[in-house]
């Protein structure tokens, strides 16, 4: 078995990691089984195109960097941001070239150029990857508000609040006076 082989698998098995990993902050809103970190990171994809689509930047560049976004949890689980006064935010660049260090070359440049790209916020496609997060943050608090967790006006006032497109302030817009089944009405 060659040595590329075996650093690429066992980075699959890593980041299979992202979906046993629960989004911690939920808890404290008393959600008793919050998405995975793997569950977020699909929505949070597919949105990033979705915004990408209408804001004229390139789709399947903003869900690739989307894809990425969350993928250093593997290493520090999810962090809730009170977690934040008390710890130094990781920095995701540095986990990631940790993470990424044995792989094959044009796979290691891959995932540390689109790291970058996204916790740069330079680009189009960065800035639809970084709304859609927040966006699907919003949707998850939002859905969680619709089964009865009372308390999780704060994610969806600090969602709203670092939205920088204009599609993902109008979805936002949408969706908080949508019901997560209006999608059954059309």
């Amino acid at each position: 078995m060659s040595q590329e082989a075996e650093a690429l698998a066992a980075f699959g098995y890593e980041l299979g990691l992202l979906k046993r990993i629960r989004r911690s902050g939920w808890w404290h809103a008393g959600v008793r089984d919050p998405e995975s970190v793997a569950e977020h990171t699909m929505r949070a994809a597919q949105l990033a195109a979705l915004i990408a689509a209408e804001e004229g930047a390139d789709p399947a560049r903003a869900a690739f960097l989307a894809l990425w976004h969350d993928s250093q949890e593997t290493r520090t689980g999810d962090l809730p941001h009170t977690a934040t006064a008390y710890l130094n935010k990781p920095e995701p660049r540095q986990i990631t070239a940790d993470q990424t260090a044995r792989l094959p070359g044009r796979s290691r440049e891959l995932i540390r150029g689109a790291v970058d790209e996204y916790e740069s916020r330079q680009t189009p496609e960065a800035l639809c990857a970084k709304d859609a997060d927040k966006l699907e943050m919003l949707l998850q608090a939002v859905e969680y508000r619709d089964i009865g967790v009372n308390r999780v006006d704060g994610w969806i006032d600090s969602a709203r609040k670092d939205l920088r497109t204009e599609t993902g302030r109008r979805i936002a817009e949408a969706a908080v006076i949508s019901s997560p089944l209006s999608w059954r009405d059309r």
